[in-house]
């Protein structure tokens, strides 16, 4: 892996060249924004393609973190049999790291994937929208927020699109591609046929608080969650409960978990305040679990315990 400020070199084709060439084509580079977990996926997944990837991490002090957690996420791979040790080298010689916000320029696509914040994607697309060329689509990885509103502060509200990937991303086969009220048909094109790139089956929506998946799942671990606080069963056997009878692959608490609680809590605090609807309105106990620091999978204690790499 290259070291964190050493942003490899590449040479832009000229515009004109580059609209006669396919998408496959014309996707060369891909640049990611935010190095936690969704933004480790999507550049594994990316990389496995055989695309290069620059993954940008705000902090610098983070970076070789940001490197070790995608390496222990593909070790866990090697030894569930999941994935090659050459395959996890391949992944990491076509991803670099760096905190240096500049290196967006290289991308043919640019994808966000920081805080499920509006100000915050709101401030950094104004700060991107300055750095890379007019005619680079940008694609935020929101699971709920409004396309169009993110998109505003752009000079190029045509080519900005929503791609909202599913954790673990390597894993999920959907992915919700989501326009906003100026995205042009062209961009959309462009991210579907990407999508194809990356084995993702795409379902297009037009934009709406909570999209489809976000919507509908939210609801569900909500009232999960209210059955615990309120003593009516354990969170092992509402999970089991569901899961056999339903025939669910995970219980509603253990894919909170998996999705991180503070993100769960800004999915619903969104869908609240833009539906109204009380059954978006966050459970207590998933505010308090918040609170305690206690976000699921990446913290190693949400509703259930989950070993850490030592």
């Amino acid at each position: 892996m290259a070291d964190q400020n050493d942003v490899m070199d590449i040479e832009i084709l000229g515009r004109s060249e580059l609209d006669s060439l396919d998408s496959e084509e014309k996707i060369q580079k891909v640049v990611v924004i935010g190095a936690g977990t969704m933004g480790q996926g999507i550049s594994q997944l990316i990389a496995s393609k055989g695309i290069d990837v620059i993954l940008i991490e705000r902090y610098k002090e983070l970076v070789n973190i940001a490197k070790t957690k995608l390496e222990e996420t593909m070790n866990a791979e090697i030894a569930r049999w999941t994935m090659t040790e050459s395959e996890k080298k391949a992944i990491l010689s076509r991803t670099t790291i760096t905190s240096d916000i500049e290196a967006a320029v290289y991308g043919d696509l640019v994808i966000e994937s920081i805080n499920e914040d509006l100000k915050s994607k709101r401030n950094l697309f104004t700060k991107i929208d300055k750095i890379c060329e007019k005619e680079t689509i940008f694609i935020t990885n929101t699971a709920a927020l409004s396309i169009t509103e993110i998109a505003s502060v752009t000079e190029r509200q045509d080519k900005l699109i929503g791609m909202h990937f599913l954790n673990p991303v390597p894993k999920i086969p959907l992915v919700e591609i989501i326009r906003g009220l100026k995205t042009s048909n062209e961009t959309y094109e462009l991210t579907k046929d990407f999508a194809e790139i990356l084995d993702k089956t795409a379902v297009e929506v037009f934009e709406y608080p909570g999209y489809i998946t976000t919507r509908v799942i939210v609801p569900m671990i909500n009232e999960a969650m209210y059955i615990l606080m309120e003593g009516v069963a354990s969170a092992e056997h509402i999970d089991t409960a569901i899961k056999l009878g339903y025939n669910f692959s995970k219980g509603p608490l253990a894919l909170a978990d998996q999705i991180g609680l503070d993100a769960l809590m800004q999915w619903m605090e969104t869908l609240f305040r833009e539906l109204g609807d009380i059954k978006y309105r966050p459970c207590p106990l998933l505010r308090k679990l918040v609170r305690a620091g206690h976000l699921g999978i990446k913290t190693g204690r949400g509703f259930f315990e989950y070993p850490q790499p030592q």
